[in-house]
C-alpha cells in the first residue's frame, strides 16, 4: 500500500526538511501556537523557491474560532488570489457558522476561487457539532480533503470516527488523520482507520543560538518562549514513513 505524509511547516529550514525526510506536500503556517494562520507573502515565496514538493497554503485570518465577519472572509480571498500567484499547490482552510456547522456557501466560494487548485477543509471540521453531517457539507462545499483527528484532541484517541469518515466518505472525499501523530503511533493509526495519507508537525524543541538571556525579562504571554525554537527535523518525517513502511497491510 502506498502511504503519503504531509508535514505541516512553519519555515523555510522545516520545508526543506519535510522534503529531504520525504514527505509528499508541506502544510505551509505561521502562528502555530495559534494553531496556524496564514504565512506572510515573503515566507510563501521563499519556501516556493526551495522546494519541489507540494505547497499548501493556510488560509487563516487570524486564530481563534472559525466564524469570520464579512471583512475576514475578504482577506481570505484575497490571500488565495495572492498565494495562488506565488505558486501555490493548494490551500487549507475551514469556515463554520454561528452554530458551529459547515459554512457551506462561503467554503464552495473559496473553493471556486481557488479554482483547480484542491483545498483541504481542516480540523474546524472537528468542532462541529454533527461530524455525520458536518462530512456531507464538506463534500457538497468541494473540497478534496479532510484533515481531523476524529473530533477528539488528539487522532489516537478519535480513530473509530476517523474510520467512519473513511468509510463513509468512499471516493468522494480523501481524508487525512492528524493531531499528535508521531513514529509510535502512526502505523496503529493507519491500521485503526485505513488511511492511506497523513498529517504531521514532526517538530521538535531547537535549542535558541542566543547567548545572553535576560533573567525576568519576557515580552511573550508564554513563559521562556523567546528562547524556545521549534522546526522540523528531516530525521523525524523519515522515521514516520519508515514506521508506515513497516505497517502490515491486511
Amino acid at each position: 500500500m502506498n502511504f503519503e505524509l504531509e508535514v505541516c511547516i512553519d519555515s523555510v529550514e522545516s520545508a526543506i526538511a519535510a522534503q529531504r525526510g520525504g514527505a509528499i506536500r508541506v502544510e505551509l503556517c505561521s502562528d502555530l501556537v495559534e494553531g496556524g494562520i496564514t504565512p506572510s507573502a515573503g515566507l510563501i515565496a521563499s519556501v516556493r523557491r526551495n522546494i519541489e514538493i507540494s505547497l499548501f497554503v493556510m488560509i487563516r485570518p487570524r486564530g481563534g474560532d472559525f466564524f469570520y465577519t464579512d471583512l475576514e472572509f475578504e482577506v481570505m480571498r484575497e490571500e488565495i488570489t495572492h498565494a495562488r500567484s506565488m505558486g501555490a499547490d493548494g490551500f487549507v482552510l475551514g469556515l463554520l457558522d454561528p452554530y458551529g456547522r459547515v459554512d457551506i456557501a462561503r467554503t464552495r466560494e473559496l473553493v471556486n476561487l481557488a479554482a483547480t487548485l484542491p483545498v483541504t477543509f481542516h480540523r474546524a471540521i472537528d468542532m462541529t457539532p454533527h461530524p455525520d453531517a458536518a462530512l456531507e457539507d464538506v463534500i457538497a462545499a468541494g473540497a478534496s480533503r479532510i484533515l481531523t483527528s476524529g473530533g477528539a484532541t488528539a487522532v489516537s484517541d478519535g480513530l473509530s470516527n476517523v474510520a467512519r469518515m473513511i468509510k463513509a466518505a468512499g471516493n468522494r472525499i480523501a481524508i487525512m488523520p492528524g493531531g499528535g501523530i508521531n513514529p509510535e503511533n502512526i502505523a496503529a493509526i493507519a491500521q485503526a482507520t485505513g488511511a492511506t495519507e497523513f498529517h504531521s508537525s514532526a517538530r521538535s524543541l531547537l535549542p535558541s543560538p542566543l547567548k545572553f538571556r535576560k533573567p525576568g525579562m519576557s515580552v511573550s504571554a508564554l513563559h521562556d518562549r523567546e528562547y524556545q525554537r521549534y522546526g522540523v527535523r528531516e530525521e523525524n518525517v523519515r522515521a514516520l514513513l519508515e514506521a508506515l513502511a513497516a505497517t502490515p497491510v491486511y
